[in-house]
């Protein structure tokens, strides 16, 4: 057996340095994909991790309904007199708190792929640096798209009626992905930062809870003791809710849409490079 092995290495012709590199750079290098292409193909991915795993839809669809329903029909009676009357002021409030909340399952998903090793091979690949982190918001802007359109079809049949018409509802909507997009960047930081997915969970539980109910989302901060007004009046879950209640509504409040893309910009100019830089020391 040796002796065969032996006699057939010998057969086999010696390549040089020279012949293997000629190979190897023989054929034209594809271009490299740009910050735009990466980001889509890691949006796809998102994407196509919702339609392999189709529970992901639970809190964009089951949640957002039994909101509405619990909230709407527990505090209708009791402080607008009505469900139907008290729906005008909480859907649209309700629908940023579901919205907002929905943005912690980023974290989980960016903690979940590096306990399973896919970033190790994602840092490998000559693309723009920021792509991964941009694709995963990327998709999950279509989740909070079905979340918000899953709550206004249960408003409209509780007797919702958006004075904006069909433009004041998109431009609420939109205005509320983009402050989701940004206040994203927040848990992929802590997706990175902590060790396991129930950690990124608790900690983004413990701050959305009284960042979203101390806000005008339930009821007006006037009926609120003095030094609570304070923090619920500029709160930025305050300023998107009014916002897009407004909008909604058929005005536009030119503050609130001002305050709600100045808090957008703030968490990315934070947030965005102490992500990338975790990213890339990780």
């Amino acid at each position: 057996m040796s002796t065969a092995t032996t006699t057939e290495t010998q057969d086999l012709a010696p390549v040089s340095a020279e012949s293997l590199a000629a190979l190897l750079v023989a054929g034209e290098r594809p271009p490299r994909p740009s910050a735009l292409s990466a980001s889509l193909t890691f949006g796809w991915r998102a994407i196509l991790k919702i339609k392999h795993v189709p529970e992901q839809l639970f809190d964009v669809t089951a949640f957002p309904i039994m909101m509405v329903l619990m909230y709407t029909y527990l505090f209708g009676g009791a402080l607008a007199g009505s469900p139907k009357e008290y729906i005008q002021f909480l859907l649209p409030g309700i629908m940023v708190m579901s919205v907002v909340m929905i943005t912690m399952y980023t974290g989980v998903s960016v903690n979940t792929d590096i306990e399973k090793g896919v970033f190790d091979r994602f840092r490998t690949l000559p693309i723009w640096r920021p792509s991964v982190m941009v694709g995963y918001l990327l998709g999950d802007a279509l989740r909070y798209t079905i979340a918000s359109v899953v709550m206004l079809t249960v408003g409209v049949i509780l007797g919702y009626r958006p004075d904006g018409g069909f433009g004041g509802v998109v431009a609420g909507i939109a205005l509320l992905i983009v402050f989701s997009f940004a206040f994203s960047w927040i848990w992929t930081m802590f997706g990175l930062l902590l060790r396991t997915e129930k950690s990124v969970m608790g900690v983004s539980m413990m701050v959305m809870f009284p960042l979203t109910f101390l806000s005008n989302i339930f009821v007006d901060p006037t009926t609120m003791p003095g030094w609570l007004q304070a923090f619920v009046n500029n709160s930025p879950i305050t300023h998107l809710s009014s916002a897009v209640r407004e909008l909604m509504a058929g005005a536009w409040p030119t503050d609130e849409i001002a305050w709600s893309l100045g808090w957008a910009g703030l968490f990315i100019a934070i947030f965005g490079p102490v992500t990338m830089r975790l990213y890339n020391r990780k």
